[in-house]
């Protein structure tokens, strides 16, 4: 009897075997139920080992076969590849690819009905009213029609037992409308018709290529790639084309650019989708039915069918770097994924990641420049206001060369907007009376107070209270004081200074689902906004036509801290907040208050010389064996005692195996030392770049054998350094 080897959706680390019952076909790939302990469990075959695999073992039989198109050979190498790369139990991956299990199976039906046009034998008022409504209303739930008609349901389907409605079963989760490839894109420049035209090149040549689609913001990148996905879907009638964002709420704004260009909504992938989107989203993808799929990181791991583009928009955004779970970067994973299904992949940016800018120069990408805006717009110019010269009123944060430029800039009937990347009002909550900071219970993070909801909430951890009217610690009345501006407070100063103004903020608090999104972007596109106050899910992808002037209120929060990409980060989401400015016929012009205007980033951001900053972060990283010229792995262990945590750390190192030329750093407290009442230790593990650091980890830890209470995480590249 055959044996199939199955992967589970589990933690665990390799396959198990189960025989394959009589009559059940089986290939690489599918997806199957079987029996782990008391449970049948979801998993994927591996591979199908012949008839006499199985003698003399005693093997549990396959369940079930689900009634979809396998996983593809290039799909199964991608999990494989990325479970080695990662330091995760393939289990994992697997499970990641899997999210909307409902989707393996067929779609559910409702009954719907429709008259026939054959009367009914005894024609009653009520059977009148509800033949009336079916014969104006296409296909009705029996609930729907008897609304419409003002009766029960009982005269529905009695109409329909008599023939005059005809029962219809419909699928409740349709096929996304196909894309319309051959509508009419907008008019290109010459500048942006030559690089669709060397896209739309390599795609017709076939096999991987990689791009970076290297275009100041504002210069049409959108367009350009809109070329690149009709050309794909041209090209093969069956391909299906990916297009990645940083953000949910730019998946929302950009759905309505996708359907006026095909005449049709791509499907959408992202955390904020319930349960019965996912799993109609994941269907269509796994079945090649979903020809653009557009989501965040996520989207990565479904299994298309045949895919044959990738878009990274937003490429340098941190976003799409995954740190709960298993923790992963989608760039560079999407790069490998595009290079095991021979598929193409577009790198989009105007602030490229250093790491991308240096695969750029290698060769290893193909480099397509877009250096200037389209028509009359133009790149907005970059002014520092020197806080040290120039500094807000006491008890304010926003300078007087600022408030000029909103006050004239309201005078001329055009928008604002400052961009703070801190949620709330305040950061800090202090005691005035006995000094005492507010914390989340078990956690080292300040409370952020929300004067708009009035609570004080963890960004961290989620933890939420009703602001005391008493301090906690002493129990003094009314002392407790916000400290630090957050874009609560600054609207609140807005309203002081501009009280005609027209104003709102736009933050995840206030714009929390896709829906409030989108209506508070079309909100400002109409002019009905004067001031929008924001944090940087406004630096990305917004166009608003009559937006003139951009202000930061605090440049220099991005560049505090240990972190090896602070500045070029700084740089990277000025650059974007200032570019929504100008982007229509009128100039714009951003403001960037700072205390260190002779920062490396603030110079090259006023001097508008990317490619200098990149220079010079190039060759700082270079000297220091940093990404992108090494390696770097963290190695994160938590426990709910600190001498626990403390005694396996050193048990941890003692265990780290000889490398050439690795380096390990710590055990140390990580910056956030508790979070939900788990004690912290971090350790960073540098290389350079010839030697295996995934393997290296992956040997490391197995040698492990860690108490019950103590979790273990690895991070390879890590961004986040808390």
């Amino acid at each position: 009897m055959p044996v199939a080897r199955i992967l589970f959706t589990l933690p665990l680390p390799e396959p198990f075997d189960y025989t394959v019952p009589e009559g059940m076909a089986l290939a690489p790939g599918a997806y199957v139920a079987a029996p782990v302990g008391p449970y049948d469990r979801l998993g994927m075959v591996v591979e199908v080992l012949g008839d006499q695999a199985g003698a003399g073992r005693k093997l549990k039989p396959v369940s079930a076969v689900y009634d979809v198109p396998p996983m593809g050979a290039p799909m199964r190498e991608f999990l494989g590849w990325a479970a080695k790369y990662t330091v995760t139990h393939p289990g994992m991956i697997l499970s990641m690819a899997l999210r909307a299990r409902d989707g393996l199976l067929p779609s559910p039906v409702e009954t719907r009905y429709r008259a026939t046009g054959a009367a009914p034998p005894r024609l009653t008022p009520p059977r009148q009213k509800a033949l009336a409504a079916a014969e104006g209303g296409g296909l009705m739930s029996a609930a729907e029609l008897a609304e419409a008609a003002g009766v029960s349901t009982a005269v529905v389907r009695g109409l329909a037992e008599t023939g005059a409605l005809e029962a219809v079963d419909v699928e409740t989760d349709p096929p996304y409308p196909a894309p319309d490839v051959s509508r009419a894109g907008a008019l290109l420049t010459a500048e942006q018709a030559g690089a669709a035209n060397e896209l739309a090149a390599a795609i017709r040549a076939g096999g991987y290529t990689a791009f970076l689609l290297d275009g100041v913001t504002g210069s049409g990148k959108t367009e350009v790639y809109f070329e690149a996905i009709a050309e794909t879907l041209k090209a093969d009638p069956e391909a299906q084309v990916l297009v990645l964002l940083p953000e949910i709420a730019l998946t929302q704004a950009i759905l309505t650019r996708f359907e006026a260009r095909f005449g049709a909504a791509p499907a959408p992938w992202h955390s904020g989708m319930n349960p019965k989107e996912r799993r109609r989203s994941w269907r269509e993808a796994v079945h090649g039915r979903a020809r653009i799929v557009i989501g965040a990181r996520s989207a990565l791991f479904l299994p298309y069918r045949n895919l044959k583009l990738i878009i990274v928009d937003e490429e340098h955004d941190t976003s799409f770097k995954q740190e709960d779970g298993v923790s992963y970067h989608a760039r560079d994973l999407a790069v490998m994924r595009a290079k095991l299904e021979e598929a193409r992949i577009i790198l989009a940016s105007a602030t490229p990641a250093l790491e991308t800018a240096v695969n750029a120069e290698a060769g290893r990408y193909t480099r397509l420049k877009l250096s200037a805006r389209p028509g009359a717009a133009r790149l907005p110019d970059i002014d520092l206001v020197d806080l040290r010269r120039a500094p807000p009123e006491r008890g304010r944060w926003l300078s007087p060369v600022l408030v000029r430029g909103m006050v004239e800039t309201l005078g001329a009937g055009e928008q604002s907007l400052l961009f703070l990347n801190r949620r709330g009002y305040a950061p800090l909550v202090i005691c005035k009376a006995c000094g005492e900071r507010l914390k989340s219970p078990g956690t080292e993070n300040w409370l952020t107070e929300h004067r708009y909801t009035g609570r004080l909430v963890c960004h961290v951890t989620g933890y939420s209270i009703p602001k005391p009217a008493n301090c906690p610690h002493c129990g003094a009345a009314d002392s407790l004081m916000g400290v630090g501006p957050g874009v609560e407070r600054v609207a609140e100063e807005v309203r002081a200074l501009l009280p005609e103004a027209r104003i709102e903020i736009f933050s995840s608090d206030t714009a929390a689902g896709g829906e409030a999104t989108r209506s508070l972007v079309e909100r400002m596109q109409q002019g009905e906004i004067d001031v929008l106050i924001g944090t940087q899910i406004v630096a990305k992808g917004h166009n608003f036509p009559n937006l003139t002037l951009v202000g930061v209120v605090d440049a220099d929060s991005g560049l505090k801290g240990g972190d090896l990409r602070a500045g070029e980060r700084t740089y990277q989401l000025l650059s974007q907040v200032a570019g929504r400015a100008g982007r229509a016929e009128r100039p714009g012009r951003a403001l960037v208050q700072t205390w260190a205007p002779d920062n490396p980033a603030m110079q090259a951001l006023a001097a508008n010389d990317r490619d200098g900053y990149l220079r010079i972060e190039r060759e700082v990283r270079a000297e220091l064996g940093l990404p992108p010229f090494g390696r770097l792995a963290g190695l994160i262990l938590s426990a709910p005692a600190p001498d626990l945590v403390d005694r396996v750390a050193l048990e941890i190192a003692a265990a780290a195996p000889n490398g050439e030329g690795v380096e390990i750093y710590g055990p140390a407290p990580a910056p956030l030392s508790v979070i939900r009442g788990r004690h912290r230790r971090r350790f960073l593990i540098k290389s350079p770049r010839t030697v295996d650091l995934s393997a290296y980890m992956t040997a490391w830890t197995a040698r492990l054998k860690l108490p019950g209470p103590v979790r273990l995480s690895v991070d390879i590249d890590p961004y986040s350094f808390l």
